[in-house]
């Protein structure tokens, strides 16, 4: 059985760097956990949270010096 996506945007191409200019201009956050382990040992963790977006007047940068 073919499944074929529907909608108004199942047929448009849209370019990556369109894409992108969307995601910043709302923001993405990006979480992530990852656990290596043997023998149900648990040897490293690392927990990933991370928030990308643009940065203008309006939203100012949160490393600008005082």
């Amino acid at each position: 059985m073919t499944v074929t996506p529907e909608g108004p945007l199942a047929h448009q191409q849209i370019a990556l760097v369109d894409v992108l200019d969307r995601l910043l201009a709302g923001g993405v956050v990006i979480t992530g956990d990852l656990t290596l382990r043997i023998a149900d040992v648990d040897l490293v963790r690392i927990d990933l949270r991370a928030l990308i977006s643009s940065v203008n007047a309006n939203v100012p940068s949160p490393w600008e010096e005082l």
